[in-house]
């Protein structure tokens, strides 16, 4: 088979299967450390889109202060544009008008995004889940990753989330 690879004038179409199964193991050999690179990359450096509607803004302000300090964990001050940022927090009410504004703010991040749906409200509707204009929760619009539960949740619990999503994108495949 060798002689056969090394006479491209007998069999051209054999080379190609060569490269092809060459090209399986350098896939298989260099693919696990490759995602692990990517990952640990996305891992440290979260950007984040708010969308603060409520009083758990406040206390993600109190997150990013000095006292608690997101930013050793990879979670960035928003100064980007949506077309930069890969987190989106959703902290608050949401209501069926803002529906489809949420949908696009999600829909203008870059793949891979990231969802953390922070307080009762933005999770179940909170107080008024039996409101007729506001959402009993977001994930009936976008796919949220993390909840982070409470009214209004500490910045512990949101530092406990944003670890619980490093893990998650931690075993995630690099796309």
């Amino acid at each position: 088979m060798i002689k056969e690879l090394l006479n491209q004038d007998t069999a051209p179409h054999a080379t190609n299967v060569l490269v092809g199964k060459l090209g399986d193991v350098l896939i298989r050999a260099v693919g696990k450390p490759f995602d692990m690179a990517i990952n640990w990359g996305r891992i440290y450096s979260l950007w984040p889109v708010h969308l603060e509607t409520a009083c758990c803004s406040v206390e993600f302000g109190a997150a990013s202060s000095p006292r608690y300090d997101v930013e050793r964990f990879g979670i960035i001050e928003a100064f980007g544009s949506l077309r930069q940022c890969d987190l989106i927090v959703v902290m608050g009410t949401i209501t069926r008008k803002m529906a489809p504004r949420l949908r696009m703010v999600y829909d203008q991040m870059p793949d891979p995004k990231y969802v953390i749906a922070m307080g009762a409200c933005a999770i179940t509707g909170g107080l008024y889940f039996d409101s007729y204009n506001v959402l009993p929760g977001i994930d009936g619009i976008l796919p949220v990753d993390i909840y982070v539960p409470g009214c209004p949740p500490r910045p512990e619990t949101l530092i406990q989330g944003a670890m619980l999503l490093q893990e998650k994108i931690k075993r995630m495949k690099a796309k």
